[in-house]
This record gives structure tokens, C-alpha cells and sequence, in this order.
């Protein structure tokens, strides 16, 4: 068992997600100098990316992510009411998931820009901040702007409509994507301003029921199945059972967590198959799921795990090529600093208490 200073090691981590937050308050997802155009914002990101402060009740980094966000929404409002009125149709009529950090602009070049989990992320924030009294909602105007994101998932019938989801690649229904509804619906019910339509919650949790434990028609299983435990909390014991299982048999490698099998993304084989990428941040999610199941053991093995992912520059990469020590250009990835900052800390408390 390696010895880690927690205290100092959630401070650095911490260190490295405060420095991808833009003057206005967005992060991006890496460093603004990398290649690869991950100097960009993704809402989805910087949802992740927020849970570490949420977690030591840093308000003041979250409020601001929030107000960014705000900012977003009423910048782009004629659009999700255009939405509202008329149902989207085409993948670009629909709330984009990536943003310029500085003037908010959307990006539009194809990406996959239909991902029904990302807002519903962005609705998540807002609740949990406004259910923590510490709201950056201040109008009546800008509270309407939050409930227009109930009124868009019920419009575009988030509960199965096909959407590029996490990975931004194929649309059909994800229950990843389906399960952040229905997190960020659950949420909005405790919210008295906020209302949530007849039957737009139950739809959701049906469908995730007939879905589950696969994430779609096409995969099996999926990396992405594990943001139904943490952070949104949307299984049943036995769903949760399955998944994780799944996960570590089928997904599991030495430096990361494959997204799927056969991924092509950073794939280094030619045939573009079974030499899939190994994704860093999950095994720190697998570590804070652990310790949420108060199975310590299990959570430090992850935590060890996730901490021979880190370079020597002390940073932690988006992921290392397949069987190798050889990390993408994507370094640090903050969505990987803050899922490792929030593994330590649910380590740390863990070993206090044993």
C-alpha cells in the first residue's frame, strides 16, 4: 500500500481544476495551450469538473462556473425557445454542448452537439445549488431561464430521444443520458419555483428500468454506465451490482477504464479495434463508488490505481494508449483531476473512520 499525504494531494489536484477556470467562470477541459481543441468549454466538463468544490463546499469557484452558465442559457435563449415551440429536428437546433470560454459563442463545426446529458447537468448545478442556499438564481427572469431547461427535456422527449450522449458519437437512447434527467428531475421537485411536468419524471425512470444494464441497443456495456451511481444515484441495488460488474470484467485495464469495446477513439491498432484507449478518470470513479459503498479496501485498490496514472509533471491525462505508458495530448484533463481530488477525499474520510 502506497502513503499519500491526502491533505496536500487534494490541494494540488484541486490546483490543477482552479487553473482551467476561464476569467468568466467557465472551465475548459484541458489546458489552454493543448492541440487538440480541448481548450474549449463543454458543459458536461465542467458539471464534472464542479463536483470536486461542490464536495468541500467551495461555493465561490462553483457560483461562478453557475453564473457563467446563466449566462450561457440567456445568451442562447431565443434558440431553447424556438425549441420549446417547435421540437427539434436537426442536431443543431438543439442546446449545444461546447462553448468559447471567453464570449459563450457555440462552436459549429459537427461534433455530436446533441447530448440530452449535458443539459440536464447543467439543470443539476442549479438545483443542488439552490437546494444548498446558495443560488446564483436572483431574477424572476433568470429563474424562468431554469425552468425553460424542464420545459426543453419534456419538449424534446428526453426519456427517448436518440442523442450522441458522453462520448458524442452515435445517437440512439443512452441511459446515461436518460438517467441525468431523471437525477436533475428528482432534483428540480425539491425546488418551489421550479415544476416539473405530469409524467415526464416516470418516463424516464421506465425507460431506464427497460434499458438498464445495458447503456444502448449497441453497447453492452459502458464506462459511461457508471454516472447512474455517482453522481446520480438513479439505480437500484441490483442495477448497481450489474453494472459495476460489468465494468470491471469487461472495461478494466491497467492504466484506465476502456469506454467500450472497440472504441476507436485514440485507438492505436489499425484495424481501429481491440486496442482501445484507457481512460484515467475511471478508475477514480470506481474508487469513489467503492468508498460510497463503504467497501474501503476495494476503494484504496482503485485510489492506488488511479495514482500510477499521474505523469511525472504531476498531472493526470484524459488517457494512456492501450497497454502503454503513453498518455494523449490532453493533460491534465480536468474532468480526471477532479474525479481523483474527489476519490482521495472519500479515501481519506474512509480511513479516518476505520
Amino acid at each position: 500500500m502506497i502513503e499519500i499525504d491526502f491533505a496536500q494531494e487534494i490541494e494540488k489536484h484541486l490546483a490543477e481544476v482552479r487553473a482551467l477556470q476561464a476569467p468568466t467562470g467557465l472551465f475548459t477541459a484541458s489546458a489552454k495551450d493543448v492541440p487538440t481543441g480541448y481548450n474549449k468549454a463543454w458543459l458536461r466538463d465542467a458539471y464534472f469538473m464542479s463536483l470536486c468544490f461542490v464536495a468541500i463546499k467551495e461555493w465561490g469557484t462553483v457560483k461562478k462556473l453557475a453564473r457563467a452558465l446563466l449566462a450561457i442559457l440567456i445568451k442562447h435563449s431565443h434558440k431553447i425557445e424556438w425549441a420549446i415551440e417547435n421540437k427539434p429536428f436537426e442536431s443543431w437546433q438543439y442546446i449545444h454542448a461546447r462553448y468559447d470560454p471567453e464570449t459563450f459563442d457555440e462552436y459549429w463545426e459537427e461534433w455530436g452537439n446533441k447530448q440530452n446529458d449535458a443539459v440536464s447537468e447543467v439543470l443539476i448545478l442549479f438545483c443542488e445549488l439552490e437546494l444548498a442556499r446558495q443560488g446564483v438564481l436572483e431574477t424572476e427572469e433568470e429563474k424562468q431561464m431554469v425552468q425553460k431547461l424542464i420545459d426543453y427535456l419534456n419538449r424534446i422527449e428526453y426519456w427517448h430521444d436518440p442523442d450522441s450522449g458522453i462520448w458524442e458519437e452515435y445517437q440512439e437512447v443512452h441511459a446515461s443520458s436518460v438517467g441525468a434527467a431523471v437525477a436533475a428531475l428528482r432534483l428540480a421537485k425539491q425546488v418551489p419555483f421550479l415544476r416539473v411536468h405530469d409524467g415526464m419524471l416516470e418516463r424516464g425512470e421506465e425507460t431506464l428500468r427497460k434499458v438498464l444494464p445495458r447503456e444502448s441497443e449497441s453497447k453492452f456495456c459502458d464506462l459511461a454506465l457508471l454516472t447512474l451511481i455517482y453522481p446520480f444515484r438513479v439505480v437500484t441495488n441490483d442495477e448497481c451490482d450489474q453494472i459495476l460488474s460489468n465494468v470491471e470484467y469487461f472495461l478494466t485495464r491497467d492504466m484506465g477504464i476502456i469506454r467500450y469495446k472497440n472504441d476507436k477513439y485514440y485507438n492505436k491498432n489499425r484495424d481501429g479495434y481491440s486496442e482501445e484507449a484507457e481512460w484515467c478518470m475511471g478508475l477514480s470513479w470506481l474508487a469513489i463508488i467503492y468508498a460510497e459503498m463503504g467497501n474501503v479496501e476495494q476503494a484504496r485498490r482503485y485510489l492506488e490505481r488511479a495514482h500510477s496514472t499521474i505523469t511525472p509533471k504531476g498531472k493526470i491525462p484524459e488517457l494512456y494508449y492501450s497497454h502503454t505508458n503513453r498518455p494523449n495530448e490532453n493533460v491534465p484533463l480536468g474532468w480526471a483531476e477532479s474525479m481523483y481530488a474527489i476519490a482521495l477525499m472519500k479515501a481519506r474520510d474512509d480511513t479516518a473512520q476505520s
